[in-house]
């Protein structure tokens, strides 16, 4: 199992979100460890429904999952808002909309049901959100990078990337 920490933080605003976004992807670039994070900046659309504005992911640390072009956080994202990956751009035809459920499921396993109810409550009180899955050891300093947020929570979540491939290698089989 490794333990990665998921920060999830509301705005008042996108551009807000976008700035906090920004802000990571900088830390990481400064810290030598740009192709190690994931996250994403969510807004909802005038009809209510949840949109992804900017992801970044990196599924090659996960081993078989960089095959479908999703990390934690697409998974993240759809154990939270389970419609969030039909119009987003994360379902990669018929084997990466299972891998997506598969690693969508294990993401919820990963994490408490209290744990997904907070964050996606949290989500739930601003306009845009930004999800970032952080290595414990860097996770102190993004929460620190999280300037622009009005509001954040930090949950820890177990991956066992063995397992998780397994089980979307089993899901893209067909």
């Amino acid at each position: 199992m490794d333990t990665f920490a998921l920060l999830a933080a509301v705005y008042d605003s996108e551009d807000a979100a976008i700035a906090d976004y920004d802000a990571i992807h900088d830390l990481y670039v400064e810290l030598h460890l740009v192709d190690t994070y994931d996250a994403a900046v969510i807004t909802r659309t005038d009809k209510g429904k949840v949109k992804i504005v900017k992801k970044h992911e990196q599924p090659t640390r996960q081993g078989a999952w960089g095959g479908l072009g999703i990390g934690l956080v697409g998974g993240a994202l759809v154990a939270l808002f389970p419609a969030v990956g039909l119009g987003a751009g994360l379902l990669l035809g018929g084997a990466g909309g299972a891998g997506l459920g598969a690693l969508g499921g294990h993401v919820a396993a990963g994490m408490s049901r209290s744990d997904l109810k907070e964050v996606g409550e949290l989500l739930d009180e601003g306009d845009s959100g930004l999800i970032v899955i952080a290595a414990t050891d860097v996770e102190a300093r993004v929460e620190r990078a999280l300037k622009r947020a009005a509001k954040v929570t930090k949950k820890q979540l177990e991956a066992d990337a063995e397992q998780v491939s397994k089980e979307i290698d089993e899901a893209t089989k067909s």
